[in-house]
């Protein structure tokens, strides 16, 4: 790693130093009955999007070590990639020829036992992504490979990981190939991040993603796109990853933050934007975002970003943009037509943060170098 990257040694954290150790490909098996099984299945079929937990055992192995965890949690993951991992809709489990799925797992070791013994080496919870669209099986973990890289201490950990899936009192197990583990973004997240980095835990974490009543483009306040993560499936523009109680609050802190941003302008705008941003690391963060062609985000479609605020109040606060999503990054394209030659100052035209921060030429400039320095072979970043 080049001096300045964020490794999973920065961060005083036996489990994120043995589960994202990249010098191990470990393996996860997952062992569930046929009935739970039948239940995830059924309950595809129900409601594809829910994020119901399903019964389940799992072998984590690393190395010549394993660990096993009794009557963990398993669910489905996804937004536009979710699938029903076997089958086809009010089919059930076919234990002598089964017609499997890639699909996306989020994997909650202590969702029904609340207890240490249900984490590996602490760790609570981890995502398995499948390689959408990617038969490189590269992209999203090279993105946040990049931004660790660079030193964006705010993307999540990952590496490739083999997944297996064993039903029980099936002839065999099945081997579902080689995935992408993902450390989640919750209040663990910016626990671990806290000294030198957040600096506190105290304050609120908002997932933001282009929900059913619109873009999280930081513009309009309209009530309906704010809400609590009720776990019941639905997506919100802006979901407050929170206590039910704290949701007021957080709420009244981000709408206040989107009209200042908004209403915000010339000097009035830069002097306000140093004072709640890093603006360098948000800046840095961004370059990164670009470099990769992710255009399914904030920029580019109102997508697929966190914030966290440091602060409860109106005032007392940094805020962190936390990126989030990359399997739409390095040459894929949809909104644009080719990612990889797009104007990096004119990106996209969705989210207002980044179009106001290129107004100014001393921010323009600090993304400017940022994306020097990442193309620049000598820094062994971003460069051909």
């Amino acid at each position: 790693y080049p001096a300045g990257a964020f490794t999973t040694a920065d961060v005083d954290d036996e489990g994120i130093r043995y589960m994202w150790d990249e010098s191990f490909i470990p393996e996860i098996t997952i062992h569930i009955t046929a009935d739970e099984w039948n239940k995830l299945l059924k309950r595809y079929d129900e409601f594809s999007h829910n994020v119901d937990y399903f019964h389940a055992d799992f072998t984590y192995k690393r190395g010549d070590e394993e660990i096993f965890i009794e009557d963990g949690g398993i669910r489905l993951r996804g937004n536009t990639s979710r699938r029903r991992p076997e089958g086809n809709g009010g089919q059930m489990h076919n234990s002598q020829n089964p017609d499997w799925h890639h699909c996306h797992f989020g994997i909650n070791f202590r969702k029904f036992h609340k207890d240490d013994a249900h984490t590996v080496k602490g760790i609570r919870k981890v995502n398995l992504k499948w390689f959408k669209d990617d038969p490189c099986y590269v992209r999203e973990v090279y993105c946040y490979n990049l931004f660790r890289r660079y030193g964006i201490w705010t993307s999540a950990f990952s590496t490739f990981c083999r997944v297996w899936l064993e039903v029980k009192g099936d002839p065999k197990k099945a081997y579902l190939g080689v995935y992408n583990m993902i450390e989640p973004i919750d209040d663990k997240f910016v626990e671990k991040r806290v000294e030198g980095k957040f600096e506190s835990d105290k304050g609120f974490l908002w997932k933001c993603v282009y929900g059913p009543d619109g873009p999280a483009d930081l513009n309009s306040t309209s009530s309906n796109r704010f809400n609590w993560d009720q776990d019941n499936g639905v997506n919100y523009t802006y979901e407050f990853k929170g206590d039910e109680e704290d949701f007021a609050a957080a709420r009244t802190q981000l709408v206040d933050f989107i009209q200042k941003l908004n209403s915000k302008h010339s000097i009035h705008f830069e002097k306000w934007a140093k004072e709640v941003f890093d603006v360098e690391f948000l800046l840095k963060t961004y370059a990164v975002n670009v470099a990769v062609g992710m255009w399914d985000d904030h920029w580019g479609n109102g997508n697929n970003f966190y914030l966290y605020f440091n602060g409860t109040g109106l005032d007392d606060y940094k805020v962190y943009f936390l990126p989030y999503d990359y399997d739409n990054s390095l040459g894929t394209s949809l909104i644009v037509n080719d990612a990889g030659r797009q104007d990096p100052y004119d990106w996209g035209n969705a989210g207002i943060l980044m179009e106001k921060m290129m107004i100014f030429d001393e921010f323009r400039q600090i993304y400017k170098e940022a994306l020097q320095e990442l193309v620049d072979p000598a820094n062994e970043l971003f460069h051909m």
